[in-house]
């Protein structure tokens, strides 16, 4: 896989006329865009989905379904006629819907482990316990039901790969050193996260809105996908 493959731009946090242009600046110089559920609600997720693939882009479809068995499946099912390459489940909605959702996707899923926003204290008093070994947890479920991956801090990363070696890895969280931490917890570098073994990187504002002496979009998106590459090198 490239090193611009890896790059995920997360498209949260726009207006809807800026994703076109948008998408169209950076298609040459990423993976995929990223569509979470704040462009699901505005837009419409098919109408999302549409935006970016007729800009040339590919499509990661964070829905982040959480619900009984049956209407995760029929949710998998609807995903996966959207032509997208990933969409996520929460794997904390438990083995039966995970299972469900699994077996009625034709696309690739990818199970949500503990969110980026939560730090220790708030992991302990959600789930009862630290995040890195609740990640661990997670992951092993969806592995388990035959799911194709996970979203999962860059921090915890390096375990799972250690142990699940085939699982993708998807990381939010990324912060380039240059770019503000905003609303993260548990963050790190491009160069870190891809050391640690994920597969694919997730970063919105440091690309969408840089900071003016990094230059463009564009600018931005070389500049994370050097340091990609740098680390690749170095692995």
């Amino acid at each position: 896989m490239k090193p611009e493959q890896r790059l995920i731009v997360a498209l949260d946090n726009l207006e809807e006329h800026e994703i076109v242009p948008i998408v169209r600046e950076l298609a040459p110089h990423v993976g995929m865009f990223k569509i979470g559920l704040e462009l699901i609600i505005k837009l419409g997720a098919g109408r999302a989905v549409n935006m970016v693939r007729e800009e040339g882009g590919k499509v990661f479809l964070d829905g982040k379904f959480h619900d009984i068995p049956q209407t995760m499946a029929m949710a998998a099912q609807a995903a996966s006629r959207m032509q997208v390459e990933f969409f996520t489940i929460h794997a904390c909605a438990g083995s039966d819907a995970v299972h469900e959702a699994v077996e009625a996707s034709r696309t690739k899923i990818l199970g949500v482990t503990v969110l980026t926003s939560i730090d220790e204290h708030q992991c302990l008093s959600i789930f009862g316990d630290a995040p890195d070994k609740k990640v661990l947890q997670f992951a092993g479920w969806m592995d388990a039901a035959g799911a194709d991956g996970i979203v999962c801090s860059p921090r915890e990363a390096a375990r799972i790969r250690l142990r699940y070696r085939e699982l993708i890895l998807v990381t939010p969280g990324i912060r380039p050193a240059w770019a503000c931490k905003d609303d993260q917890s548990r963050i790190t570098t491009p160069a870190m996260a891809v050391k640690n073994g994920a597969d694919y990187l997730v970063i919105g504002r440091p690309v969408t809105r840089p900071p003016r002496e990094i230059g463009s979009r564009a600018d931005a998106a070389k500049r994370v996908v050097e340091e990609i590459a740098s680390a690749e090198g170095g692995i």
